[in-house]
Parts: structure tokens; C-alpha cells; sequence
């Protein structure tokens, strides 16, 4: 099994990738041994790869708020990992961002999991996540997979993305506020516990 700086070099070496480490960027994941909760989100905005630093946004105030922890303990604690699907900011499209690479997540996620033994609870948030680890276990849509998120506990919680994109949908839905967020502050809060 491969050393997280390994890994890294790994990634920054690949053919893939080169126009990115050619720029002298860094491939962005959050990732301890220590790691009781894996976030696994989309890609890193370019904000985040700018600051080199994944949810350095409103998106990231807000799963803060969701997940009722602050700023040291989301970064700076090794209780919680985070891996976008792709770790690089995969560029602007006509309504956002573009989409993750495809096949990104299958070459390195393994690799990286490895490195998270103590995992209990990973967190997909958004399509693209849920869409790799649910494949046809998800639901029609989004709403109707993150409604059914007791579905998949212990292994999987699915969320929707926290950015600002999403208040429209958040209004619509006031049951995720009430039902699915307070229950993902209190597993999260018995998890970072021990």
C-alpha cells in the first residue's frame, strides 16, 4: 500500500494531470488516518483552488453549520477527510461549473480510502458522488435519494451540494432542514465524540 505523499506524486505525475502540476497545482483532498468522516464531494471550485483549501466558501460555511462543527475541527482536527470526486477545478461551464472528470474517482479514491481505516460515516454530497458510490441504489432524483437517506445508513449518508445554488431548492424542501440536518448534527456529534 502506497504513503499519502505516494499517492500524491502519483497523482500529480499522471498524464491526466499534467496540465495542472505544469501550473504548479496542487491536487486538493483532506485526508488522516485519524478520519472518522469522509465528505465526498464534486471538485474543488476555483476559489478552493486558489486558496488551496476544499469548502474555503459560502458552500463550506454551510455544511459547517450542517454538520454543527467549526473551522479547526473540520481542518485542522484529522477527524474529518474530504474527497472530491476530482481534485482538481475542472474549468466554467454554460451554467457553472464544469462536471468532475469521469474516471478520476475509480484510479484514486481506492488508494486513498485505504488511508482512512477509522471511517464511519461517509458523506455524499451531490449527483456525482452519489451517482459513483450508489450507482443504481440511488433514487429518480437527487431529492428523492436524499429524502430516502435512511435507505442508506450506516454505509452512505447522501446530501444535497450546500452551495448557494441551492437555496431555491432548500425552500422547497423544508424537510431536509428539519429532518435529515438534525439528524446528520447528531451522528456526526456521537461519532466526533469518541
Amino acid at each position: 500500500m502506497l504513503d499519502l505523499e505516494e499517492i500524491r506524486a502519483s497523482i500529480m505525475a499522471d498524464p491526466d494531470n499534467q496540465s495542472y502540476t505544469e501550473k504548479g497545482i496542487q491536487p486538493l483532498f483532506q485526508v488522516d488516518s485519524r478520519a472518522r468522516i469522509v465528505i465526498v464531494g464534486q471538485a474543488p471550485g476555483l476559489k478552493a483552488q486558489e486558496r488551496s483549501q476544499l469548502f474555503a466558501d459560502s458552500s463550506g460555511e454551510r455544511l459547517r453549520t450542517w454538520l454543527d462543527v467549526d473551522e479547526e475541527r473540520f481542518y485542522q482536527s484529522g477527524q474529518i477527510a474530504i474527497l472530491p470526486m476530482d481534485f482538481y477545478y475542472p474549468g466554467k461551464g454554460k451554467s457553472g461549473d464544469l462536471p468532475p472528470r469521469k474516471g478520476f474517482a475509480p484510479k484514486w479514491h481506492p488508494q486513498l480510502l485505504d488511508l482512512l481505516p477509522e471511517v464511519e460515516l461517509p458523506l455524499l454530497i451531490g449527483q456525482y458522488a452519489q451517482e459513483y458510490y450508489l450507482k443504481d441504489r440511488r433514487k429518480r432524483t437527487l431529492t428523492e435519494t436524499v429524502r430516502a437517506y435512511e435507505d442508506y445508513l450506516p454505509q452512505y449518508f447522501p446530501l444535497v451540494h450546500p452551495s448557494p445554488r441551492n437555496n431555491i431548492w432548500q425552500s422547497k424542501n423544508p424537510w431536509f432542514q428539519v429532518e435529515v440536518v438534525s439528524v446528520l448534527r447528531d451522528r456526526v456529534a456521537k461519532i466526533l465524540a469518541h
